[in-house]
């Protein structure tokens, strides 16, 4: 790819809108300063003082925060608990400019949260204490998802992409249910028209018609031990390969480091990962590989082009230090004029 092709996949991105479905988190952060501490008069016990709390939309909601930052039109369908952490997630998504009209509010269901205690050191530093974890374990309720796929079906017209984030590891008791995924199949295949990508956490295996997007770990997972004695690209081949004949679709498989691998029928291709220096954070990064081939692929570009600029936005977000980053369409131009920089200097 060259500065203008570039240049023509991102002028397209303001017009593109893409539905994503599945698990809405929060992430809560709680800061903690270590020097406040005091002991609990009725419990003797340390009690942690918290002087700042930062929130914002986690698990399918780093996607969206990484597609509003491409100036990509973003509309939300899944739902949050009628609670106190639903408003901080609806409020988070209506101010990076998410259409949240899909978004249902269940009285009888928790709204996901991931809370982060934070404890911030005497010389500002920060790390994280063990993760406090707020998910629904009972399965979804048939009217729920009845409500779910309707509404899927009535958005599906007005926008080029859906992302399917499945999050929640516990089967059928967040969003992406087995029903909910045979619909997006079905929906994928009378749709040929629309880009379909799914990322999945446990079950990326079970999906069918739709581009699929995991790491090594979950495609190895997917497909049962393949390759094995071999380099982790040769693996991933030969899981990129099965995922392939099962789905009908492409499927990126990310490498880290490495970068991806984009495989399509009878072929696979390696992407490689965009140079960066210094410290790294690659929380979220996944998701950011997400945005970007979703919203190159509604654009126009091949998946090569789309797993390149992919690549391209997780190498920024990754250089952002303790939190879920993202990347505008500048910096991406920017880092890609950089990269090309790079390999001509190397080639010299």
């Amino acid at each position: 790819m060259n500065e203008e092709r570039l240049s023509q996949l991102l002028d397209r991105f303001p017009a593109i809108k893409v539905l994503v479905v599945g698990d809405f988190f929060l992430d809560k952060y709680l800061i903690i300063d270590r020097r406040l501490a005091e002991i609990s008069l009725e419990t003797g016990l340390e009690a942690h003082q918290v002087v700042e709390i930062k929130t914002s939309p986690g698990a399918a909601g780093t996607v969206t925060s990484n597609l509003r930052a491409l100036d990509v039109g973003v509309v939300a369908l899944g739902f949050t608990g009628d609670d106190g952490q639903g408003y901080e997630l609806r409020q988070g998504l209506v101010a990076r400019g998410v259409d949240i009209q899909a978004l249902l509010q269940l009285p009888d269901r928790f709204t996901p949260t991931y809370t982060k205690p934070m404890l911030r050191e005497a010389d500002g530093r920060e790390h994280e204490l063990q993760r406090l974890d707020i998910k629904n374990r009972a399965p979804l309720p048939e009217a729920v998802e009845g409500s779910l796929i309707a509404r899927l079906r009535e958005i599906l017209p007005h926008v080029h992409g859906v992302v399917i984030a499945d999050q929640v590891q516990e089967r059928n008791c967040g969003v992406i249910t087995d029903r909910l995924r045979d619909e997006i199949a079905a929906l994928a295949h009378t749709h040929p028209d629309k880009v379909f990508i799914a990322d999945s956490r446990e079950r990326i295996g079970l999906f069918r018609e739709v581009i699929v997007k995991p790491n090594l770990r979950e495609a190895l997972q997917a497909v049962g031990p393949v390759g094995e004695g071999q380099t982790d690209e040769a693996r991933a081949e030969a899981c990129g390969a099965e995922l392939v004949r099962r789905t009908h679709r492409p499927a990126f498989i990310t490498l880290g480091a490495k970068g991806a691998l984009v495989c399509q029928a009878g072929n696979c291709q390696h992407v490689p990962a965009v140079p960066v220096t210094g410290p790294i954070d690659i929380v979220g990064a996944g998701d950011s590989v997400m945005a970007g081939i979703v919203s190159a692929l509604c654009a126009g570009a091949e998946p090569e082009e789309a797993a390149l600029v992919g690549n391209l936005v997780a190498s920024i977000t990754i250089q952002q230090i303790g939190t879920t980053g993202t990347a505008s369409r500048q910096q991406v131009w920017e880092r890609f004029r950089e990269f090309i920089q790079i390999r001509q200097d190397l080639q010299d």
